[in-house]
């Protein structure tokens, strides 16, 4: 069964059809930069593109970088603009798809279930801990393979400020840091975090998960395993897939 996903992020809105057998993308993905400021309409607007790109004309299941409560309202919008809180996501982008049927799940969730499910987690049982970084740091939490939603462990506190401003791939980016200098951010949020919930396993996904060789081995002093996502960069669109496909749109 084929079913189309899409992955709303701070810089990017990509989308495919997603084969749920195979867990895997059915065509190569679409990609529009995501708009700025990156309002619901606007937003919706890169949406409506990238599902158009396809011709798509079925179920749509859809990310949000921030937390999405009751399947369709947003109630945090910290990499896109403000005026997203309490939106009725759902509602939006059905109607500026023409009626298609959708679903709307936080982003980061939505790439904690594929990996889950067909990744680097498959099987894993205990306390497992998928964080992303791009734009910002999203988390998921599962607990013996049943998730936690919404948790947006990006937020907690490191040095004074959002964890997200100091160890996202974006901060790597915005202050030209080294992989080694990167890598020992990452290693203190991740420390944090293990003095929290105590994982058995991180996941480490996002577009730096392909990057992986380059910065997880300076990282020491981690109990748990750390390893990449297996989705890589993809994790999100099949995981929107799922949601789509765990709904009643779906059929």
């Amino acid at each position: 069964m084929q079913i189309f996903g899409l992955d709303i992020g701070g810089s990017g809105i990509k989308g495919a059809p997603v084969d749920l057998d195979k867990g895997d993308l059915a065509q190569e993905r679409h990609k529009v930069l995501t708009p700025h400021p990156a309002t619901p309409e606007s937003v919706a607007d890169g949406v409506r593109q990238v599902v158009e790109h396809f011709g798509w004309t079925g179920p749509v299941g859809l990310t949000f970088p921030g937390v999405v409560t009751d399947g369709s309202t947003i109630r945090t919008a910290a990499n896109v603009d403000k005026s997203w809180i309490d939106t009725d996501a759902r509602a939006l982008f059905g109607e500026r798809l023409g009626g298609l049927p959708v679903t709307v799940v936080n982003d980061a969730d939505a790439a904690g279930v594929a990996e889950m499910h067909f990744g680097a987690g498959r099987g894993r049982k205990g306390t497992v801990l998928l964080l992303t970084f791009g734009t910002g740091i999203g988390s998921a939490l599962f607990i013996d393979g049943r998730l936690v939603p919404n948790t947006e462990l990006g937020h907690l506190e490191l040095n004074g400020h959002d964890a997200e401003k100091h160890a996202s791939s974006k901060a790597k980016e915005d202050e030209d840091l080294t992989w080694e200098h990167w890598a020992r951010r990452v290693q203190k949020y991740l420390a944090h975090v293990e003095m929290l919930f105590s994982p058995e396993l991180f996941i480490i996904g996002g577009g730096v998960s392909r990057k992986a060789h380059k910065f997880l081995p300076h990282i020491q002093g981690i109990r748990a395993e750390i390893v990449p996502a297996q989705l890589q960069n993809n994790a999100g669109i099949v995981g929107a897939a799922m949601h789509a496909a765990e709904t009643d749109i779906a059929g």
